[in-house]
């Protein structure tokens, strides 16, 4: 892959910046999400309701997280 020619300074005149993901596009990420689906792979989540986000962060800041965090967004009623 040849690079690419970037303007430098006037992405930092402008205070821009200029980012990039190795993680692929959505074709990827269907593909990805495929094969966990294929295969049984699933993420270890602990849900919870938007009143306990501060709590989960105590624990964050804690270190007593094992878990990924997802918030349940129907306890925004």
């Amino acid at each position: 892959m040849d690079p690419l020619p970037v303007a430098a300074f006037t992405l930092i005149l402008g205070r821009r910046s200029f980012a990039g993901s190795a993680i692929g596009g959505i074709a990827e990420t269907q593909e990805m999400l495929d094969f966990c689906a294929e295969h049984n792979i699933r993420a270890d989540i602990e849900i919870i309701g938007v009143n306990d986000v501060n709590d989960a962060y105590e624990r964050l800041l804690k270190g007593d997280v094992k878990y990924r965090f997802v918030i349940d967004m129907a306890s925004l009623k």
